[in-house]
């Protein structure tokens, strides 16, 4: 059984946001999604649970909210972690 984690501290600002995720990681693999605080623990076999599936996922969820352009998604290259991080703009200066 393969067990991934995703941060998703930087968007509990956002109402509800880290349970819609959750339910909507749920939804869509059918795994055993567990909330604990900020971080979802999702447990499973196969490629539902890949981590390249769920950054794939994260991206939808970001996008069916319009939060792409204020977050991105960062996967760690040796853990079985996703991160959402805010993205830092570059604002201009007059």
């Amino acid at each position: 059984m393969v067990e991934m984690k995703i941060d998703a501290n930087e968007i509990k600002g956002k109402s509800g946001m880290v349970q819609k995720y959750a339910d909507f990681i749920k939804e869509k693999t059918s795994a055993d999604v567990t909330n604990s605080g900020n971080t979802i623990v999702v447990k499973g076999e196969g490629p539902a649970v890949a981590k390249k599936y769920l950054r794939v996922l994260t991206k939808k969820f970001l996008h069916k909210y319009e939060l792409i352009d204020t977050y991105r998604v960062i996967a760690d290259k040796d853990e079985n972690t996703l991160q959402i991080k805010e993205r830092k703009l570059n604002e201009e200066e007059d």
